[in-house]
């Protein structure tokens, strides 16, 4: 199973991402009321989002690090992904509203240039975004945790949205005023496909989906494994972080149960190697 230590290793990335867009989301809200960046705001505004996004992580995370109980066999692995579940949600929401504000702001008679003050704290806010990405992707490969993996991109996703939000404010100041809101209203599209995907994964998990290309390299891996004649079925889910691989194969009748349990012991650490699965269940049935 999943490293405690790991998880809590993670919370230390999740967290630095917290205050970073508790910051980031203040400052940008208010240079973009200040200056009438609706770029800005709209980027505030997606950083808020990730405020109640690296809060569910957060809440998430410590419930994962909770022991299996009489309820709770397999742990409290599946904590964040319920939590990330219910931070899409919220964040589709804010996304509308920031498609809304933009298209609101576009289609006025009279468009305001946003003051230049509004592109310098878009581009300084996506170089501080850009310097925790690379602290949460260094943690997440260090510790190999998906948690960590998505809270990355979504660093290096906002970030990408500051940068979006300074070109729209740049180009308003050559004459071109309608490129700010413009930019606001791809923000809030990014906020709506990042929303979803979260929503996909989470849900995909949440309902014991699994790869089905994946699941077909461990099959072979476990064919290609000495003693197994044939595999009657094979079936993995994701529990948070975890692999769990549930399998049945066929093998000589005539082993005796040391051999047996020697193969199975052989089907469990290459699965674990290979494919980093948490645990492994194998049934054994003769030929």
């Amino acid at each position: 199973m999943e490293n405690y230590s790991d998880i809590k290793q993670s919370e230390k990335g999740a967290w630095l991402s917290l205050i970073a867009y508790i910051l980031l989301s203040a400052i940008k809200l208010f240079i973009g009321n200040v200056s009438g960046s609706q770029a800005l705001l709209a980027d505030g505004l997606n950083n808020s989002t990730d405020i109640i996004a690296s809060i569910a992580i957060l809440i998430g995370l410590k419930i994962s690090r909770r022991p299996p109980d009489s309820n709770h066999s397999y742990g409290h692995f599946r904590a964040e992904t319920v939590a990330a579940l219910i931070a899409s949600f919220i964040m589709i929401a804010v996304g509308v509203q920031v498609l809304y504000q933009g298209v609101n702001k576009f289609i006025q008679p009279a468009l305001e240039t946003p003051d230049l003050l509004a592109a310098w704290t878009a581009a300084g806010c996506a170089v501080v975004m850009i310097a925790v990405y690379l602290y949460n992707i260094r943690l997440a490969r260090a510790l190999n945790s998906n948690a960590m993996q998505a809270v990355a991109q979504d660093n290096r996703s906002d970030a990408m949205v500051s940068m979006g939000a300074f070109i729209g404010i740049i180009g308003s100041q050559f004459g071109l005023p309608w490129l700010d809101p413009v930019t606001a209203v791809i923000v809030g599209l990014l906020i709506c496909k990042t929303a979803i995907q979260i929503f996909s994964k989470a849900t995909h998990d949440l309902t014991d989906g699994f790869d089905a290309g994946e699941l077909e390299l461990m099959k072979q891996t476990v064919a290609e494994i000495e003693g197994v004649e044939s595999i009657k079925d094979i079936k993995a889910r994701v529990h948070g972080n975890n692999v769990l691989v549930d399998t049945t194969v066929l093998v000589d009748s005539r082993l005796n149960v040391v051999q047996s349990h020697d193969i199975t012991e052989e089907i469990e650490d290459q699965l674990k190697g290979r494919h980093q699965v948490a645990d492994v269940l194998v049934h054994i049935e003769p030929v």
